[in-house]
């Protein structure tokens, strides 16, 4: 099962999100007589496993909605085309990302990739409420940096429930679903040029090419943990201007979605909504010869198997 937020006659609801059509839960819950405990909530949360309230009725939603007659299907749904789809967690507490989790990447950026028993994650944060950006919405390049713009597809993973020292065996029973991200990079942010130099100027240089805003698309649905039972079996995919740039496999992870989910919980509470985003596997354009960025009227498509595709365009901030 798949859900998405679509605004409509300026509400947002919840959806169940099919190839080219979306079906609001709650039109569909009123047809057939099913209650929703959360009835016109617009937290995606309320609808999926683990403590969602509404995620039994949701899912007989869905189940009851496959097996209507076709005519019916398209009658309680909406095209897709005419869904002005949003992010699937508009204000998550905590944006986690992965820096150096697939060692292709490692490789092509320069480094050396080593096995996981000696390294640790690089974990770093994107401030949720600039960075995150509808599907469909434009990822805007800055003015303060605009020429050394980057793509990163990544599986982001969304915690349902309390998760603290969590072993890693257990881990993915605190997992409510998986969403597709795009961590937009700046490779050469330089705030002052002209600074004397310091020993953790490079660090802070790339810290701060993360953070600018629409630099975190995400979506366009969740695909639900308990109809997804193993996260690293999927292809990722990512297109600029319908050029592939990034193919590979969750399977190339250096630490799993479970790891990264015990590692973290051994030190930080996550929480309901707290989005993990699992690091990019090799394609980026900084590390191609010669160089090739984002600039505006890019379109980049970004899919994972079995979760969706996000597109988002590319333009100038004003």
């Amino acid at each position: 099962m798949r859900l998405c937020r679509y605004q409509h006659n300026g509400t947002v609801e919840v959806a169940l999100y099919l190839e080219d059509r979306v079906v609001s839960i709650n039109r569909v819950a009123d047809e057939l007589k099913i209650r929703i405990p959360t009835a016109n909530s617009p937290n995606i949360l309320d609808y999926l496993a683990p403590h969602g309230r509404s995620c039994k009725a949701t899912q007989e939603v869905s189940d009851r909605f496959q097996k209507l007659p076709a005519a019916d299907q398209r009658r309680l749904s909406r095209p897709l085309k005419e869904a002005r789809l949003r992010v699937p967690l508009p204000d998550p507490k905590k944006v986690i990302l992965l820096a150096g989790n697939y060692a292709a990447h490692i490789v092509e950026g320069g480094g050396q990739a080593v096995e996981r028993d000696q390294t640790f994650p690089y974990f770093f944060w994107k401030p949720p409420t600039t960075a995150l950006t509808d599907p469909g919405a434009p990822i805007k390049i800055p003015r303060v940096s605009p020429d050394h713009i980057d793509w990163e597809i990544e599986l982001g993973v969304i915690i349902g429930r309390t998760a603290r020292h969590v072993d890693e065996k257990e881990a993915l029973s605190y997992v409510a679903g998986y969403t597709v991200c795009n961590d937009v990079s700046d490779r050469r942010m330089r705030i002052n040029p002209k600074r004397k130099p310091r020993e953790r100027d490079a660090f802070y240089d790339w810290l701060h090419g993360k953070w600018h805003d629409t630099f975190l698309p995400m979506g366009p649905c969740v695909r639900d943990a308990g109809s997804l039972p193993d996260p690293q079996k999927l292809r990722l995919v990512l297109k600029v201007n319908g050029k592939i740039m990034q193919d590979a496999s969750t399977a190339q992870m250096i630490f799993p979605v479970a790891a990264l989910i015990s590692i973290l919980s051994s030190f930080v509470t996550l929480e309901p909504g707290d989005t993990i985003v699992t690091g990019t596997p090799q394609g980026v354009g900084h590390a191609r010869k010669p160089p090739i960025y984002l600039r505006p009227k890019d379109e980049v498509e970004a899919e994972i198997e079995g979760i969706g595709l996000l597109r988002n365009p590319v333009e100038a901030e004003k």
